[in-house]
């Protein structure tokens, strides 16, 4: 049986719960940089570099024992798309009866249709009014799983045969590309809308591949308690300062592209050294299997919750409570996901 990296599992969890805390907190403090947590749209980036990790520990071995593209990808897709179809079929659900937004929502069936059958698949999809220009409307965070599943191809293709030294260059070229990008931009909170599309290959391509490459060459430094430490560490980040998005060159886009480049890599190795037993560990694996069902499926209520706000204007205390109460309630409804139906029905497509 394989290693099981819980410590990374953990992490998986943490990234995920402060995801959905910057998206309530997202909808009180409407400028990037007045958020707590500025940088916690870097959570994404965090994910690719776990995600290209996990898949050259799940996939480097079958690989060579003659797994096939066809059986990756099968394989892959059982694995990701359940969730898919039920957090877009929740943001469906949710767009149509949103009372917060009177008749800003008000679309017919085929336009509606149009959007919603595309995004069953990941694709983009022409944006639906009142979603500020976003490539995946009823759902924002599924342009991530479409970035997921590009990255999935580069490594059926490509990566599960490259070498370590042609990995190693490539992903130099991709953190440059990722640098010259956020210098240009500002900011890296970007790739989800039509006018940014560009930004979400660079994005993902230097943190998945630089997973891949700390996999291969077994990179590992061992710290004591490394979940907690490591939580630490992602909110430290998430929260480091906004800096000027102003001027030729950016400060806020180098900073970002540091982050990721010259953080994330070592706090990926760190988490795979990283060892837990007990009742932490039981914690651990819990928030990395309910990571992927709450990050899929909380967004939709996001932005029923944003509509709320920004109608019924709440002082900004009323307003966190509810959020904070939201957050239990899509805790609750993630459990509730992978409980009831993204385990059962990858059980019977294993079958």
């Amino acid at each position: 049986m394989k290693a099981r990296f819980e410590v990374l599992d953990g992490l998986r969890g943490t990234a995920a719960l402060l995801v959905v805390i910057f998206h309530v907190l997202e909808m009180t403090w409407l400028d990037p940089a007045q958020n707590p947590l500025h940088h916690a749209y870097l959570a994404v980036d965090f994910f690719f570099a776990l995600s290209g990790f996990v898949v050259g520990h799940a996939y480097d071995d079958r690989r060579a024992a003659g797994m096939t593209i066809g059986q990756f990808f099968a394989t892959r897709l059982k694995r990701l798309h359940p969730l898919v179809i039920l957090g877009v079929v929740i943001g469906l659900v949710g767009y149509v009866v949103d009372p917060f937004v009177g008749k800003n929502q008000q679309v017919g069936l085929g336009r509606l249709m149009l959007t919603f059958l595309p995004l069953l698949l990941t694709l983009p999809s022409p944006g639906l009014p009142n979603r500020y220009g976003e490539t995946h409307s009823l759902n924002g965070p599924v342009w991530t799983l479409f970035q997921e599943y590009l990255a999935n191809i580069v490594y059926a293709l490509i990566g599960r045969w490259i070498g370590i030294k042609a990995l190693a260059a490539v992903v130099l070229i991709a953190a440059v590309a990722l640098t010259v990008t956020a210098a240009h931009h500002g900011f890296l909170g970007a790739g989800w809308g039509w006018d940014t599309v560009w930004i979400a290959p660079v994005r993902m391509l230097f943190p998945f591949l630089a997973g891949l490459l700390v996999y291969r060459l077994k990179i590992r430094i061992r710290i004591p308690a490394a979940w907690p430490l490591l939580s630490l560490a992602l909110i430290a980040v998430f929260a480091a300062p906004f800096l000027s998005i102003h001027g030729t060159i950016k400060p806020n886009g180098l900073l970002e592209a540091a982050m990721i480049i010259l953080l994330f890599p070592p706090i990926l190795a760190m988490g795979a050294a990283g060892t837990v037993s007990g009742a932490t560990a039981r914690v651990c694996r819990f928030f990395g299997e309910l990571s992927y069902p709450l990050y899929i499926t909380h967004y939709p209520f996001i932005y029923v919750y944003g509509h709320w706000v920004w109608s019924a204007k709440p002082d900004r205390a009323t307003a966190l409570g509810v959020g904070a109460v939201l957050i239990v309630f899509l805790l609750a409804l993630a459990w509730a996901a992978m409980r009831f139906w993204d385990a059962p029905i990858r059980a019977r497509l294993g079958r």
